[in-house]
């Protein structure tokens, strides 16, 4: 029996071979995948093209996923620079990595990544549509930018942004209820601006039936994006954000009923009292399709930081539902992040994707914490560091402080709480001042 995507393959009965490895992965049965793919609560972007890719799943019951942000701009276009981040992000298991090329011609940047990468690939074409046909914002077609999609998913790409939400109606929103920080969005404020420069409809909402085709034709994952995210903590959850929610999942049904995957993104900035609840208005409003998120980031007063307080909403996110987590860098808000960046932005988003897990009770999530609890109280360094989420950092400190005795460390000593404990409950003496 023929399919046409991972969903109109689960919705026919169909086990794929991406199936298969996904329930693998996750230990899942692959029926209960396949029922979840069916209704779109679990998504497998794996486009016809990309020849090489290792499938993941992201959705509910799923390990919680980490993209990780790429790519070239006008002020720093060095793609060897940017492939030797990609190799880095490979092999530190990244599930995804988003190429958000913004300058010149990136289709080279684009081919090379997907040949090269085991992981999803993922994409906003309106960031390339200025670059590709080398036209001013106005001059932009609506056949342009549907050309521009068609060719990212020749290409391979496994699933794109597409800001679809953000239609008239939601810029009236927008212009009644006034924001701290406006529209925040590169490709929203893209096509927002096209809105108005050209006074027409958003093209991706006109013809979302176009975009659907192509989607379909190379198995492309839609992740709709959100144009109206918040850009400060005191936008967050307001009435455009909420309209542009609402519309995205009118187009959540309508993809699903071409067969087409969708994920829903999502804030942004946002106070962490606010994340529950907007979770739950996804998973309403979106009829349970996956969510991804950016941030949420909990405070705006960290620039340099913003890995930290990306890392704690994204946590508490996760821990309620949130389905996929974008990574942000020491360098977010600041300027495009080097390989040092990237590594600590990635650390921080695998953290907060497992605590995540761990919160809401992912099966095996607890048990690597388990066993570096028992390593611990063994004082088996050599355990710790290879059950160790990244182990260059802890086998680093460890060597440059070592202690006279070595199943301690420096910062205790022979007071050692774990040592002691062992100790007595061997029914040994405790020698803290004596010589062993």
């Amino acid at each position: 029996m023929k399919y046409t995507t991972q969903m109109d393959a689960a919705k026919k009965g169909i086990v794929t071979k991406e199936m298969e490895i996904v329930s693998k992965k996750e230990n899942m049965k692959v029926q209960d995948l396949m029922d979840l793919i069916a209704k779109g609560q679990v998504v497998i972007p794996a486009n016809k093209n990309h020849k090489n890719i290792d499938p993941e799943g992201v959705g509910k019951g799923l390990k919680t996923k980490i993209n990780v942000n790429l790519g070239i701009s006008k002020d720093c276009c060095n793609i060897d620079m940017e492939l030797s981040k990609v190799k880095k992000a490979i092999e530190m298991k990244a599930e995804s990595i988003m190429d958000l090329s913004c300058f010149g011609k990136t289709e080279e940047f684009r081919r090379r990544l997907v040949d090269m990468s085991k992981a999803m690939i993922g994409t906003v074409p309106m960031y390339d549509a200025v670059g590709f046909y080398d036209k001013e914002l106005k001059e932009l077609s609506v056949e342009d930018l549907l050309k521009v999609i068609e060719k990212h998913a020749e290409d391979g790409v496994d699933f794109m942004t597409i800001h679809a939400g953000i239609t008239l109606e939601t810029a009236e929103v927008f212009k009644r209820n006034k924001r701290r920080m406006n529209i925040v969005s590169r490709g929203g404020s893209l096509i927002y601006a096209w809105m108005e420069l050209n006074k027409r409809e958003n093209p991706f909402y006109e013809y979302f039936d176009k975009i659907l085709d192509i989607c379909e034709k190379y198995d492309v994952t839609i992740s709709l994006g959100d144009a109206c995210r918040p850009g400060c903590i005191d936008d967050s959850t307001d009435a455009s954000q909420i309209k542009e929610l609402m519309t995205l999942g009118e187009l959540t049904k309508k993809a699903w009923e071409r067969n087409v995957q969708v994920i829903i993104e999502g804030p942004g900035h946002m106070a962490i009292n606010e994340i529950e609840s907007n979770v739950l208005l996804e998973k309403k409003l979106c009829h349970g399709a996956p969510f991804y998120v950016l941030g949420p980031i909990v405070t705006d007063i960290a620039p340099g930081y913003d890995h930290i307080t990306n890392a704690i909403g994204g946590a508490v996110a996760a821990s309620y539902g949130v389905d996929f987590l974008c990574y942000v860098t020491p360098a977010e808000h600041l300027r495009l992040p080097n390989l040092e960046d990237m590594v600590e932005g990635i650390v921080a988003t695998k953290i907060a994707a497992h605590a995540g897990d761990i919160g809401k009770g992912i099966k095996g999530a607890r048990d690597l914490d388990n066993k570096m609890a028992d390593a611990r109280r063994k004082l088996d360094w050599d355990e710790m560091f290879n059950l160790a989420l990244e182990p260059e950092k802890p086998k680093k400190y460890r060597e440059e402080s070592i202690p006279k005795d070595e199943h301690t460390c420096t910062m205790c000593g022979k007071m050692c709480a774990v040592r002691n404990m062992n100790k007595v409950l061997e029914g040994k003496d405790i020698n803290v001042l004596r010589e062993d």
